[in-house]
């Protein structure tokens, strides 16, 4: 209590009147001033700005219309090949020669298409179901490629239709070439399993990597054209690659998501 009371006198002493008032140091000021400018700047920014987000997954380039797998309807051995890797066949178009105990039988493709695998060569003894080939079904070789991405199911609503999409491509220097462009064409409404992948691409251990982290949706994503290529396609680089892409080949897409406020990230 004494010391309280002898608080008070002193504040209540007149003698206290003639003391000069102390200002804060300049720089205090400064350092008040820029902070009230630095709160007053972020508080716009989370209210008017915005920051974009983005959404990996891997992928491959196919023209869109997927493959078949081809199998032997019948047992017995393969006496001549009709085609290469990396060739045509019309629909029908004899793919092997099997010869059976009763007889040579032709082996064709059921739907037009260009053959991305072959498993079966001259001398080859092939039973009922077993895989000859792999077919992507296409219809002639200048058909324009499409990118399929394997976005996980919990992200997949996130991805908006006409988002654009940066693709790497396994076969194309990023530091040199850049990245391919393109645009979110569709998204799948349904989880995909690693047999519809399978049936898909015609390939089970593809399937197996895009399905490794869960069943996965599928994103089909246009890739942006450009006659100032050699490829025909649209790069961050000014001229891409010098050659053609090829279909079945992997890439890894980053999808541009819906830019957000921060603002809408501190409210419930």
């Amino acid at each position: 209590m004494q010391f309280r009371q002898k608080a008070l006198t002193k504040l209540q002493s007149p003698e206290e009147l003639d003391l000069p008032v102390r200002f804060a140091k300049p720089r205090g000021v400064l350092v008040m001033s820029v902070t009230i400018v630095v709160a007053a700047a972020a508080a716009f920014w989370a209210v008017t700005g915005s920051v974009a987000s983005k959404m990996d997954a891997p992928g491959i380039l196919t023209h869109g219309q997927g493959s078949y797998v081809l199998q032997s309807p019948v047992a017995g051995q393969v006496t001549r090949v009709f085609a290469e890797e990396g060739g045509l066949l019309a629909a029908g178009a004899p793919l092997l020669k099997v010869h059976t105990p009763d007889g040579d039988i032709l082996i064709r493709a059921v739907a037009a298409g260009r053959v991305t695998a072959l498993a079966a060569t001259i001398g080859t003894v092939v039973t009922v179901g077993t895989d000859v080939a792999a077919v992507e079904r296409v219809a002639h070789a200048g058909d324009p490629l499409t990118a399929t991405l394997y976005v996980p199911a919990g992200g997949a609503s996130t991805v908006p239709v006409g988002a654009a999409v940066d693709l790497t491509v396994e076969s194309v220097s990023q530091q040199r070439y850049g990245v391919l462009r393109g645009h979110v064409q569709a998204v799948g409404r349904t989880v995909q399993t690693t047999r519809q992948i399978t049936a898909y691409l015609g390939d089970s251990q593809l399937a197996q990597a895009f399905a490794r982290g869960g069943r996965p949706v599928a994103v089909q994503v246009r890739l942006d054209t450009s006659r100032r290529t050699k490829s025909g396609y649209a790069w961050s680089s000014s001229d891409g690659p010098p050659y053609a892409l090829d279909s079945m080949t992997l890439a890894g897409g980053a999808v541009h998501l819906a830019a957000q406020r921060p603002l809408d990230w501190l409210l419930p």
